[in-house]
């Protein structure tokens, strides 16, 4: 009677078998694979470790003993004289060198030289051929029986279909290697189905396979299809001879092309020299590979050493570092950014991807979450590529066995407690305790102070980040006690007597404001210095605003449903309003604004397009925005006016088209003068 843990052991042996065969079929015998060659390794390289340490659990149908997948029906099926094996793989120099003691464990007292070369990404496939004449291609399927693909073989243009040499031709020779699509070749032909309209491949491997697996020759015979020799199965006679790299260079004497890198190595450490040689060199091979092959170059060596049950003792595929790798999710964090946005990050159980170790990696937010359906304790497959930052690209449902809890949105901020906030239609959620979050700090600081907030003058990056630094701002309103500091503030680099007072004084100066400033300084998720106009001049009063309902900040200009719920969220947050009553404390004032009623252009939407000469783009936008106007960035049919200043492109042109009132620079200015503004 199996307890629980051995039940749970031989579980994970048939998810790990069910999967691999499922990828197995998907692969050799549709041409359509699912994951990555690495990925595939992974899966692979567990259920082998698995075997290994409770050899009394392997299941009969383990793929560990077996190659590849089952022959397709609409090809006749041909049995492989000598078998078509895979490759074990290593996947760093460790493993490689490793490889390199068990070949001389068994070969004591023997020079060994390695036959290095390209491992090519296309489709392995068997020649035959009687007294010189191509009669039979076979392609590798389960490695004991293949599929007939003789009439499309014999459409690859680089394939010689008869054998001429100096020396007689032998009378029996089976060839194999790998039928792939250059990259050149693969190019025109995803660019000749793109103006067709038509699906393009997504690789060259698949490019070549599915041509190889065409009923009709012709479509074969119309791919830029390649074949590159690697090794001789039988020869009858049999050939004198002696080494891999020789009968690599004997086959190219009878016509057949090898791939275009090839080493001789006299020790396995020349053998990783030439490895990072190919790994620089790859982008500019013509053909797609993913690592290199490395073999004991000696024929009689290769015989000593044998084979395992699936794969040669005498042969490796040292693999390029993984673009995807497989690993654990340990757990799920939520990190608050200068914006109070929340992203999700995992944590990893340490995993190689394209050369880095990989242990943390951003899922963007909930939404990304729930698409990947994503839990801690689940496997995922890790991706990148180059510098790109690694992400999740796939999430192993298979491989989920217990019951995992499913991830949810934090109701409060990790970090201060606020409420957490994500309107509808929004992607990101966010904190709402914007003026008082320790991880929002220093941005809403930067902002508070900035030109067209309280325009403190003098309270630039550099000195927000020391005082943060020195602990003398923990929230906005500390700008207003600065002056009781002045000792630490003389010891900070460059700041004299003199540039202390002129803060003290900018800070001092910024207390008379108005409304609508003082509303936009907040920092709302999605209040501009526009919107925060609007709701100045509706609500009047701080108080109003503060106290304000869903459906009248609705009424305002320009507060559409989400700017209305981040406002609703910001004033609902305690902390916010413990700063904003602190700051009232401490001497901030403004007039109460003037009216919408008087103001000509309210509601109204206006554009500014093209040079003008006279005034800036800020000082015709600070008149109309007096005067009550929305300035926009786009025309529509809302649009009441578009200022066209020189060179105006294509907004005066919609206008025009639109029949939307236009002004030029000097009659803008003209009514501005007529409003006061001038």
């Amino acid at each position: 009677m199996l307890d629980h843990e051995e039940n749970k052991l031989i579980e994970r042996m048939r998810q790990l078998i069910r999967l691999l065969s499922q990828h197995n079929h998907a692969y050799y015998v549709m041409d359509q694979p699912t994951i990555s060659d690495h990925e595939y390794d992974q899966l692979f390289h567990q259920l082998t470790a698995l075997e290994e340490k409770y050899p009394q659990y392997v299941q009969a149908d383990t793929p560990t003993q077996k190659v590849g997948g089952k022959a397709l029906n609409k090809f006749l099926t041909v049995q492989h004289v000598v078998p078509m094996l895979s490759l074990g793989n290593v996947f760093k120099q460790d493993d490689l060198f490793a490889f390199a003691r068990r070949v001389e464990e068994r070969l004591p007292q023997q020079n060994i030289q390695y036959d290095v070369e390209l491992k090519l990404d296309g489709l392995a496939i068997s020649l035959w051929y009687e007294q010189g004449v191509l009669i039979k291609g076979v392609t590798r399927g389960d490695g004991e029986t293949g599929e007939d693909i003789t009439q499309n073989v014999k459409t690859i243009r680089n394939l010689p279909k008869v054998l001429t040499a100096k020396t007689p031709v032998p009378a029996l020779l089976e060839v194999r290697g790998e039928v792939l699509m250059p990259k050149s070749g693969f190019e025109k032909l995803n660019a000749y189905h793109e103006g067709l309209g038509e699906k393009t491949f997504a690789n060259p491997r698949n490019a070549a396979a599915g041509s190889l697996r065409q009923l009709d020759p012709k479509v074969a015979a119309s791919r830029p299809l390649a074949f590159y020799a690697y090794g001789i199965a039988q020869c009858e006679p049999m050939h004198d001879l002696d080494s891999m790299h020789e009968s690599l260079h004997w086959l190219t004497t009878l016509g057949f092309d090898i791939a275009e890198r090839q080493f001789l190595c006299e020790s396995i450490v020349e053998v990783q020299e030439k490895y990072e040689q190919i790994q620089q060199e790859r982008e500019n091979l013509s053909v797609e590979i993913d690592g290199m092959v490395v073999k004991v170059d000696s024929l009689k060596q290769q015989k000593q050493l044998g084979f395992l049950s699936r794969e040669p003792r005498w042969a490796t595929a040292y693999k390029f570092p993984a673009v995807a790798a497989l690993t654990k999710v340990e757990h799920i964090d939520w990190q608050v950014g200068r914006t109070g946005a929340l992203t999700p990050v995992a944590r990893l159980q340490p995993v190689a991807v394209g050369g880095v170790v990989v242990s943390n990696v951003t899922l963007h937010n909930i939404g990304e979450i729930q698409r990947l359906d994503v839990r801690v304790g689940d496997t995922v497959s890790v991706y990148r590529t180059g510098d790109v930052i690694p992400k999740v690209e796939r999430v192993w449902h298979d491989l989920r066995i217990d019951d995992l809890e499913i991830i949810t949105l934090p109701t409060q901020c990790p970090v201060c407690d606020s409420p957490v906030a994500m309107p509808e239609g929004e992607a990101l959620a966010r904190c709402s305790g914007g003026l008082f979050c320790a991880a929002q700090r220093i941005e809403a600081i930067r902002h508070f102070v900035s030109r067209k907030a309280m325009d403190i003058e003098g309270l630039g990056d550099r000195w927000v980040e020391s005082l943060l630094h020195l602990e003398l701002l923990k929230d906005v309103s500390d700008i207003y006690q600065l002056h009781l500091h002045r000792e630490q503030l003389l010891k900070l680099e460059k700041m004299g007597e003199k540039s202390v007072q002129n803060l003290i004084d900018a800070i001092e100066r910024s207390k008379k404001i108005t409304l609508a400033r003082f509303i936009y300084a907040l920092g709302i998720r999605g209040v501009g210095e526009t919107t925060a106009r609007m709701l100045a001049h509706h609500f009047e009063h701080l108080d109003a605003l503060r106290t304000a309902q869903l459906e009248e900040l609705q009424k305002v200009p320009d507060v559409g449903t989400i700017t209305a719920e981040w406002i609703l969220d910001f004033f609902q947050a305690q902390h916010n309003i413990d700063v904003i009553d602190k700051l009232m404390t401490l001497g901030l004032v403004w007039d109460v604004p003037v009216a919408s009623t008087t103001q000509p252009f309210n509601g109204q939407s206006w554009v500014l397009t093209g040079t003008l000469s006279e005034l800036t783009r800020e000082q015709a936008t600070q008149m109309l925005q007096a005067l009550g106007a929305r300035v926009s960035g786009s025309v529509s049919g809302k649009t009441k006016c578009v200022v066209a200043g020189e060179k105006a492109g294509s907004k005066l042109e919609k206008a025009q088209k639109l029949g939307i009132e236009t002004l030029s620079e000097q009659a803008f200015i003209q009514l501005m003068q007529s409003h006061g503004q001038l």
